[in-house]
């Protein structure tokens, strides 16, 4: 017998006549009797070595002549076996973890409109039933005095009624804003912006609150560009805030002060500027200046009916503009508050 050949060649070779009797051979000894007539065959042997055989038919002048056999070792074919299936072991687990990780980030970024929307909600609800429940406790008070009261003073019931009256204007102006906080959530729509010249509406806005009571007592600035400066954006929601600040402004100065209104550009930016030197604010409540239902003094804000919503609205509508606003104060000296809009 003809000892096996090295494993990247034949391990043994037979010739099988053509009634499948075996002739010659080499390497280990095979069946003396051919049992299959010609193909392709994988097979293990005593020692476990699994081989790979092929057994052709042969012939001469068209007359089957005998049958070749030949078998090669599949130990290369093995080993590529088990390290492919060491990396998908090792592989498996990875991107598993990775498909999971990837689907729990996606399933968050596509929750988070829902999310932020629930958070909106909640803290709608929130603030509606805390700065509701006072007046509602007051104008439940006042009505059952007017129900109940035997007395027949007009005066005395005309009172409790015009205070009625006022909790729920005050009501009413409170609903507004909460409702106007909640409708203008993110950028605004494009349909529904237009290109505004900021000189002009500045302009109108200096010239109508000129005449306001509380612009009487100071001095009203407005210094503009002579170039036109123009932006994109909902020519309502500009003038809003521009009044709301100069509201502010105006209120908080003593008399003989002056507010100033400016406007210019820097850089991609048109800046509306709102200077004053009243009173100004404290540095520990900057920065919760934006917050909803923040007030820096909260007797006075009482007294004049605010109730913190004007700045949270001021920032919601620049926000809704793709704009950006700054405050800085320094306290019993003045202001200044910076809105930044992307220039057309």
């Amino acid at each position: 017998m003809v000892q096996p050949l090295p494993d990247s060649q034949l391990v043994y070779a037979g010739w099988y006549d053509d009634q499948k009797q075996l002739v010659q051979f080499f390497g280990r000894i095979p069946s003396d009797r051919l049992l299959i007539s010609g193909g392709f065959d994988t097979i293990k042997t005593d020692s476990k070595v699994w081989l790979r055989q092929v057994t052709l038919p042969v012939y001469q002048n068209g007359l089957l002549i005998g049958y070749l056999q030949a078998a090669m070792p599949m130990t290369a074919t093995e080993r590529a076996l088990a390290e492919f299936r060491m990396v998908l072991a090792i592989s498996a687990p990875i991107t598993l973890a990775v498909v999971a990780l990837t689907g729990w980030w996606l399933g968050g970024l596509a929750m988070q409109p829902i999310r932020h929307n629930y958070d909106h909600l909640q803290r709608f609800t929130a603030d509606a039933s805390h700065e509701l429940r006072s007046p509602l406790t007051a104008i439940i008070s006042n009505a059952q005095y007017g129900f109940l009261s035997k007395s027949t003073d007009l005066e005395v019931q005309h009172q409790r009624f015009q205070k009625i009256f006022d909790i729920a204007k005050s009501m009413s102006i409170l609903v507004n804003n909460l409702l106007f906080l909640a409708r203008y959530q993110g950028q605004l729509p494009t349909e529904s912006l237009q290109v505004i010249e900021l000189n002009h509406l500045l302009v109108q806005i200096t010239d109508d609150y000129a005449t306001q009571p509380d612009a009487q007592h100071l001095s009203l600035v407005c210094k503009l560009p002579n170039n036109r400066i123009t932006v994109l954006g909902d020519a309502n929601l500009l003038r809003q805030i521009v009044l709301n600040l100069l509201n502010n402004a105006c209120k908080y100065t003593p008399a003989g002060g002056q507010v100033k209104l400016q406007l210019f550009t820097q850089s991609h930016w048109a800046v509306i500027e709102i200077i004053d030197n009243g009173i100004g604010i404290p540095k520990a409540d900057l920065p919760y200046i934006f917050e909803r239902f923040y007030r820096v003094d909260k007797k006075r804000s009482r007294q004049t009916g605010g109730f913190g919503l004007g700045l949270a609205i001021v920032q919601q509508i620049v926000q809704s503009h793709g704009g950006k606003i700054t405050i800085k104060s320094v306290f019993q000296e003045g202001t200044i508050l910076q809105i930044a809009l992307p220039l057309k």
